[in-house]
């Protein structure tokens, strides 16, 4: 079986990709969740909990535009284990208390068609494969970094950011919730025949982990095209390889493939996806800064790629109803999949998502979601189910 993506987290927020530039503005984003685990020889987790963005962005002046936002997660109903309280015996849900600085940032546009931002900052790269914001988790990954993005290269979109430090989900009081980088991110894209292709480079050292530090390189492409009528054939390919660096404390070589091809008709949208990850036995090919919840299935067993590598094979299918009787948009995801290792000789379980989220306006959102994970090869069998409430403006 093969092909694309299952559905992913919710939307990043607004200004993920661009802060530069408009009048001043308050920023606002708040969600209100519970999540549900219950996992095989653990206990229940039943979590309720609130976050909380405010931040405020000036107008541009002489090219300048500056940037602050805090973060705050509150446990409301706290019966689960947020990875830094909570009995070990109990189901993680891994959005522990914070109050941090979540953005410190200022951008520069005085060159033309380019962005310039430094400072504490989102970034996410492509579809968060490699590089992203963790959007879906309550406190989100942020980076100190250096990033500049340029489109005056036409055709070329070119992005470079230098990431000294990251910002991950799990909050300033835990200890893996910072890691001390010297971490170098350079992405290329430009459109082609067949599609927008992405060459990509990022050579990954964290003090902190380095047994997460790699270097890897690799190439995507995504495209689309009218085949009958109203029926549109989709279609990506992406091949990468990941090595050590001198921050790495192994060595390796591993390799990355997807292959994805799909039919889409109006709101109606269906994928079959073959993603692979390798593993060499001690050590598998592995992504630490990307936004991983929208990738291996909802259920998060695959957050960490087994040592005997990951093969992925997915059908996913969407449905957007654009005007229903209530709001602006119902969208409907669901996804199988079907897990093994890089060989393709052991099962690992297989896994069903669904969601429906709608729009109400453009403030207001509600999304019911669900993942049940049937484990093989001592992979546990859990099941998880989300009912989030969103506000911003």
């Amino acid at each position: 079986m093969a092909a694309a993506q299952a559905p992913s987290a919710p939307p990043t927020p607004p200004g993920a990709a661009s802060t530069g530039g408009g009048s001043a503005a308050i920023l606002f984003d708040s969600r209100v969740r519970f999540e549900g685990v219950s996992q095989d020889g653990l206990e229940d987790a039943n979590a309720l909990t609130a976050r909380l963005r405010l931040g405020w962005r000036s107008q541009a002046v002489s090219g300048f535009t500056f940037l602050v936002e805090g973060e705050a997660v509150q446990a409301l109903a706290d019966d689960f284990n947020d990875t830094i309280h909570g009995p070990p015996t109990q189901a993680v849900v891994a959005d522990p208390d914070a109050a941090e600085l979540n953005r410190l940032q200022v951008t520069w546009t005085g060159l033309p068609r380019t962005e310039v931002t430094l400072g504490r900052q989102r970034i996410v790269l492509g579809n968060a494969r490699f590089v992203g914001n963790v959007g879906f988790r309550q406190n989100e990954q942020t980076f100190d970094a250096a990033r500049v993005t340029t489109t005056a290269l036409e055709p070329f979109t070119l992005t470079y950011a230098y990431i000294d430090r990251v910002h991950r989900v799990f909050g300033d009081d835990s200890p893996a919730g910072e890691w001390r980088s010297d971490s170098h991110i350079l992405n290329v894209e430009a459109p082609t025949p067949v599609g927008r292709l992405t060459l990509y480079g990022y050579q990954l050292a964290f003090e902190d982990a380095p047994a997460q530090s790699s270097t890897t390189y690799g190439a995507r492409l995504v495209g689309e095209r009218v085949i009958s009528g109203p029926w549109r054939a989709t279609w990506t390919a992406e091949l990468a390889r990941q090595t050590d660096n001198h921050a790495s404390n192994a060595s390796f070589d591993l390799d990355y493939s997807l292959v994805s091809a799909g039919l889409a008709r109006g709101p109606f949208t269906m994928a079959l996806a073959r993603e692979r990850l390798d593993g060499n036995g001690a050590r598998a090919f592995q992504t630490p800064l990307a936004t991983l919840h929208a990738f291996q299935g909802w259920a998060d067993v695959f957050l960490t790629t087994p040592a005997a590598g990951l093969t992925d094979e997915s059908i996913a299918v969407g449905y957007t109803w654009a005007e229903p009787p209530i709001g602006q948009a119902i969208a409907i995801l669901g996804s199988w999949r079907d897990f093994s290792d890089a060989q393709d000789t052991v099962s690992y379980g297989q896994e069903f998502d669904v969601s429906a989220r709608l729009t109400l306006d453009e403030r207001w959102a509600f999304e019911l979601k669900s993942a049940v994970f049937d484990g093989d090869g001592g992979f546990a069998d859990r099941s998880k189910v989300w009912a989030s409430l969103e506000y911003r403006f």
